[in-house]
């Protein structure tokens, strides 16, 4: 019973994050660019700033979480996470978004890896892989709702999907205090009575030993390093992208910022649909088949992001993005049911936080690279070199495939 009590409240997070989140981003970005007027260089300069605080403070929190609970990590963080967003949207001002990102990217690292720690504790490994599948579903619906409030509230007044988002993921938080369960008891895990510096700083020699110790599992923790390097200038550009280069159809007496409600609508039913048909077929299990699925998704995702950069006309354009976003949802329960199958209980929060940690780095890396490319010479240019910069990323798929059939023959 506890552990339905756990998978139920995972979903609802899931659900209700993914709902607040997108009322949030449907139209962030156009927010930074028709209010706060920022150039392709402040639209990366803005993630970088959430990209450092989330690097930062990612494995820190990992292991606080670790240590003491991961179902108070994973509150504080909602509540961060709104705060920032409320900043963000109350003041349409370079510094003050800067600022605000400070709030999601701390919040961020909060509930990253303690997360994922916290359900694979609750339902069991063998069941944490349709818990990860059934949680992105459903955060997929939440966030189609979420979408399509965002433009209804954008309709009135451009910030007021972004604040009224804060506010609620504020709300979240509190409500989570009295619903949220965690039966898993991180001191008996560790063997201690009471949690001390001593301990966190074991805990994180320890995620560290293991990751070192473990080619596989030391590849795996990498692989977010290029992922994080194309996906901050992308995640930041697209929109300005074809704001700039397209001429949006119109859709009646509808704002064009609706359009941007579409693609993610879009992008949001077809990725249900296709997590399905993945879940359906997918066996985690067995060895091999997560690196050599990631390995496929990872190769049509590239080719996805050029087709974007190149594209002559706005449906070719829309389709390429789409297929892209779709396959980047699909990749990431993937890859967390692989992360955790390889991560020791006692640490899981931790190793996925360092993994977190590097997708921060190259996001901090990639993203002012794209971003100068893109302000210096072309939009199209930037999105160009974001899809060569995870061309590497198929190197350690297949060096993990390699090292996951070296292990079964053993």
């Amino acid at each position: 019973m506890r552990h339905r009590d756990a998978y139920v409240t995972y979903l609802l997070i899931q659900g209700l994050f993914s709902l607040f989140f997108y009322t949030i981003i449907t139209v962030n970005m156009v927010y930074q660019v028709e209010v706060a007027h920022l150039n392709p260089l402040q639209l990366v300069l803005v993630g970088t700033m959430l990209e450092i605080a989330a690097f930062l403070s990612q494995v820190p929190t990992g292991v606080l979480a670790d240590v003491f609970s991961r179902r108070w990590s994973i509150i504080i963080g909602i509540f961060l996470t709104g705060a920032g967003f409320v900043l963000e949207g109350s003041i349409p001002q370079f510094g003050a978004i800067l600022l605000s990102q400070l709030g999601w990217g701390i919040g961020s690292s909060f509930i990253s890896g303690a997360e994922e720690a916290w359900i694979a504790d609750e339902v069991g490994e063998d069941n944490v892989g349709r818990a990860y599948m059934r949680g992105s579903q459903i955060g997929q619906v939440g966030a189609l709702i979420g979408a399509v409030i965002s433009v209804a509230l954008a309709s009135i007044r451009l910030n007021l999907p972004i604040i009224l988002g804060g506010i609620l993921f504020m709300i979240m938080a509190v409500c989570l205090l009295f619903f949220m369960p965690e039966h898993y008891d991180q001191q008996s895990a560790d063997d201690s009575a009471r949690p001390t510096w001593s301990s966190i700083g074991k805990t994180f020699r320890n995620g560290g030993r293991l990751v070192r110790a473990s080619p596989l599992l030391l590849t795996i923790v990498v692989i977010p390093v290029l992922w994080g390097l194309s996906s901050e200038g992308l995640d930041r550009l697209w929109t300005a992208h074809i704001v700039t280069n397209f001429t949006l159809p119109t859709l009646g007496p509808l704002n064009p910022v609706t359009w941007f409600a579409v693609i993610r609508g879009g992008v949001m039913i077809a990725g249900i649909i296709f997590i399905e048909l993945v879940q359906r077929r997918f066996k985690g299990d067995v060895k091999g088949t997560i690196p050599r699925l990631l390995l496929i998704l990872n190769v049509v995702q590239i080719a996805c992001i050029l087709t974007f950069a190149l594209a002559g006309n706005f449906a070719l354009a829309l389709i390429s993005y789409g297929a892209y976003a779709v396959l980047r949802g699909t990749v990431n329960p993937i890859y967390s049911t692989w992360l955790t199958q390889n991560s020791d209980a006692k640490v899981r929060a931790t190793i996925i936080s360092m993994s977190g940690q590097l997708d921060a780095i190259g996001q901090i890396v990639g993203g002012p690279i794209v971003g100068v490319i893109g302000t210096l010479i072309s939009i199209r240019a930037a999105l160009l070199t974001a899809g060569a910069l995870l061309g590497p990323v198929l190197i350690l798929f297949m060096q993990a495939l390699r090292l996951e059939k070296k292990d079964k023959s053993m």
